[in-house]
């Protein structure tokens, strides 16, 4: 294997151990949070949704994962599962 790939490969595995999904991260967040705080803290989200001024986005993967539901831009209430 090249120097190269190594190194890109390693890089992508430290990538991916700097998760933003984390339960030190989930306890920053509160109700009326603008939606810029929020991602400034966990990143560009993994989904989201919404109609009629009210959105739902979600960070991480299946079994770790953070929920935000937003009001306008604004945290409503969230939730999560699997942190560590």
């Amino acid at each position: 294997m090249s120097l190269r790939r190594l190194a890109l490969l390693s890089f992508c595995v430290l990538l991916a151990a700097c998760s933003k999904v984390t339960q030190e991260n989930y306890a920053k967040l509160s109700a009326g949070m603008a939606k810029p705080e929020v991602e400034s803290l966990l990143g560009k989200p993994t989904d989201c949704s919404g109609a009629l001024g009210m959105s739902s986005c979600t960070w991480g993967d299946k079994n770790s994962f953070i929920s935000v539901q937003y009001a306008g831009d604004k945290v409503l209430i969230f939730s999560g599962q699997g942190l560590k």
